[in-house]
């Protein structure tokens, strides 16, 4: 699994066949506007979607990935929002991506680890200063081989914002060969416990003390996911679908722990590995927990963002701690971070990658208007930038998606 830091690429020249797709949208459309009334008689016409929105999903296909989905919510209208598809959900069968299809998210879970740990907060059952080992089940590891590491020295706010200096489990060597590297064929089905995978971090030294700085780090979310389980007695995934799942309707979204199948609807995900497409739909999510193993819908994740922005979940106090990026120099809030667009309109929300996947969420700070999307694949060749999507929807009038002002972002859980 791709679970690592990715500097996105900056957007190459356009594709012919992206620009035969607009051209051939825009012809429609004028073809549609030669039979309306006269413009005395005409009412007020609705709102066209950006065509760079469709420009920014072909490119992604363009560049590699077999397809690409987008859903757009605007005026917080959850129930008309709008679905576009470019490309194919499988390869073999030619099958299109659809609005319901589940796929997986990756670090798009940590968004709903960390709001259920600041319901904890809100709560009043810890705090952000408590030190994180305060918390845990029993038998958890604290210490590394030789006191690598220590966990005993970070506090909840470091894991939630990644400051705590722990090493990234995903980037052990010889792991990363098995999830993401040419071991992933051989070792796709295999089981991880938590506990495991913290051993593999904590023995790597550190990568800065508790508190230095900010390195994107998977190791913090699998810890909060334990934590959850210690403060609240059940796992986290139980407490997800109880606190936000349910009483919001995400019908489509569910943390799978060992099962390696997708549930209906699904298209196929693709990684490239050793320069060959390797289908990479199955794996044992254990890999990832509670730092990018959930699995869900573009509808569920608008639904989950609206509700998040929007100020249903968290107390008035803990969302400014949420959006709070203080701690790391503007890169990282607690769960989510800000994404300065090129037209100056800053969105809000998180983005995942996983084997076969990548998918990204943003909204605007009142969650009332919202783009998720999706393709197909962890790593097409020469991707676009991550952010092209987000570009074209809230800054339309730039046209073509230029490359936006802060693009290293963590893109892989990822």
């Amino acid at each position: 699994m791709p679970l690592r830091p990715l500097r996105p690429a900056a957007p190459g020249p356009s594709h012919p066949s992206a620009r035969t797709a607009v051209a051939a949208l825009a012809a429609l459309l004028l073809t549609a506007c030669s039979s309306t009334p006269p413009a005395a008689v005409r009412p007020p016409a609705a709102p066209r979607p950006p065509a760079s929105t469709a420009f920014a999903l072909h490119r992604l296909v363009a560049d590699g990935a077999p397809g690409a989905a987008s859903l757009v919510t605007r005026d917080g209208r959850l129930g008309a929002s709008r679905f576009a598809a470019v490309g194919v959900a499988d390869l073999h069968s030619g099958r299109k991506m659809g609005r319901l299809d589940r796929f997986r998210a990756g670090s798009l879970t940590k968004t709903l680890v960390a709001t259920v740990v600041l319901q904890l907060v809100g709560e009043g059952r810890l705090r952000l200063d408590d030190r994180a080992a305060d918390h845990l089940p029993p038998g958890v590891p604290l210490t590394g081989a030789g006191g690598a590491s220590d966990l005993r020295r970070v506090t909840v706010h470091q894991l939630l914002d990644h400051t705590s200096g722990l090493f990234n489990y995903t980037e052990d060597p010889h792991l990363a060969e098995q999830l993401y590297g040419a071991g992933f064929p051989a070792h796709r089905y295999d089981r991880y416990t938590p506990a495991e995978l913290l051993r593999v971090a904590l023995d790597h030294p550190p990568t800065a003390p508790p508190g230095a700085r900010y390195a994107y780090s998977n190791t913090n979310y699998l810890i909060l996911g334990l934590l959850i389980q210690g403060v609240t007695g059940h796992p986290y995934a139980d407490e997800l679908r109880r606190r936000i799942l349910t009483p919001y309707g995400l019908t489509g979204t569910s943390f799978p722990g060992n099962s390696a199948a997708l549930p209906a609807p699904h298209g196929r995900g693709y990684s490239r590995i050793d320069g060959r497409q390797v289908d990479s739909t199955t794996l044992n999510p254990s890999r990832a927990g509670a730092a990018g193993e959930m699995v869900t819908t573009l509808v569920d994740l608008n639904r989950f963002f609206a509700a998040l922005l929007g100020g249903k979940l968290l107390a008035p106090r803990q969302m400014t701690e949420l959006r709070s990026e203080r701690a790391t120099g503007g890169r990282y809030g607690l769960g989510v971070y800000a994404t300065r667009l090129p037209c100056g309109v800053t969105v809000w929300g998180h983005n995942g990658d996983i084997n076969g996947s990548y998918a990204q969420t943003a909204g605007t700070t009142d969650g009332r208007h919202l783009v998720s999307y999706r393709v197909n694949t962890d790593a097409p060749t020469g991707r676009t930038d991550g952010t092209a999507v987000l570009t074209a929807e809230f800054c339309p009038s730039r046209g073509r998606p230029d490359r936006p002002d802060r693009p290293d972002r963590p893109d892989r859980p990822d």
